[in-house]
């Protein structure tokens, strides 16, 4: 119900009241009282019901790689807009995009646009996306504390992950590598990176980001791979809990090169200026919903000042920001 709408409706029962309430004082009062309430309740449920871009109920399918992120967004977001309700659905990454193209859902989160291919396939269904980089993120490494080897280079890791070097160095333990599902977005990022098709057979999947976490904290050969997400956030105490028992693995491109961790500086430096750390990837924010629907709201908000200041606080770095970097030595 809209504002104009609602003032008129009550003058209009001031006037009524003015000329009936001399002739039934206690009546009249009694039900224009009811009358009113039964008008404010109505028009609250019809403003639940709509979709607009502060109201309504919507699916969002998320790679399950950025949960820890949407699930404070979208506290933030239903905190500012009561009358709004995002149901999010935390998949992998090939889940999301099949979702939003057998209409399942109007927005998804993945680590990559649709290509130009697919944009005009989806147009030849009548489906027109608006896309936007919400965000650069990491993949991270992690090991159990008692691991030693807590350095590695990425050719060194494509080795591993073609199985061509299965051993940890230190222990001459095999290494079990573990990430959180096929399909999902680490798993992409792994075969783009090593160039292969399949994994070998002592890389296999669990069901989240979450259960490799607790995988690497209870097996010693175990080597994580994670989204940056899960660990980065120092003001997050559920983020805390799941890095204590860990211990986060420093990567360099090549031997001889220097080692870095997925700090915010270095994934910054790694995104924009190819160096530091080097397992970056973009956060993509898609959406087929209307510009004034809940769909939209929501990417609004994801894409202006509250949404990006969440994501930088996540320690991700938000999509559009210009940073200038300021090395500090000490005399």
């Amino acid at each position: 119900m809209q504002f104009l709408e609602l003032y008129a409706f009550i003058h209009f029962t001031l006037i009524i009241k003015e000329n009936l309430i001399k002739l039934f004082p206690m009546k009249v009062s009694f039900s224009i009282a009811v009358l009113a309430l039964f008008f404010l309740s109505s028009c609250n449920n019809s403003m639940e019901g709509k979709n607009t871009t502060s109201s309504g109920d919507i699916p969002v399918y998320l790679e399950e790689s950025f949960r820890p992120l949407f699930e404070t967004s979208i506290y933030t977001f239903e905190g500012q807009f009561p009358l709004a309700k995002i149901r999010p659905e935390y998949v992998a990454e090939t889940k999301a995009f099949d979702a939003f193209i057998n209409g399942s859902t109007s927005t998804i989160c993945v680590t990559r646009d649709f290509t130009d291919a697919e944009k005009k396939s989806l147009r030849t269904k009548n489906i027109e996306v608006r896309s936007h980089k919400i965000a650069i993120d990491a993949v991270s490494l992690i090991v159990h504390p008692e691991n030693t080897d807590t350095l590695m280079t990425v050719d060194r890791l494509k080795r591993i992950l073609r199985g061509t070097d299965s051993l940890w160095q230190g222990s001459k333990r095999k290494i079990n590598v573990v990430f959180d599902s096929p399909n999902s977005a680490n798993f992409n990022y792994l075969k783009q990176l090593a160039d292969i098709s399949q994994l070998p057979v002592n890389v296999f999947a669990v069901n989240s980001n979450e259960e490799v976490i607790n995988f690497v904290k209870e097996n010693r050969n175990a080597l994580g791979i994670i989204g940056v997400n899960w660990i980065s956030d120092e003001d997050d105490p559920s983020t805390l809990d799941f890095r204590d028992g860990l211990k986060i693995v420093a990567l360099a491109k090549s031997e001889g090169d220097e080692y870095f961790k997925p700090y915010q500086a270095y994934i910054y430096e790694g995104y924009h200026m190819n160096k530091s750390y080097p397992l970056v990837r973009e956060v993509w924010l898609i959406t087929k919903g209307g510009r004034m629907s809940l769909d939209g709201g929501f990417v609004n908000f994801m894409i202006g000042e509250k949404g990006q200041l969440i994501i930088q606080k996540a320690s991700l770095i938000p999509g559009d920001m210009v940073a200038r970097m300021v090395k500090v030595t000490e005399k």
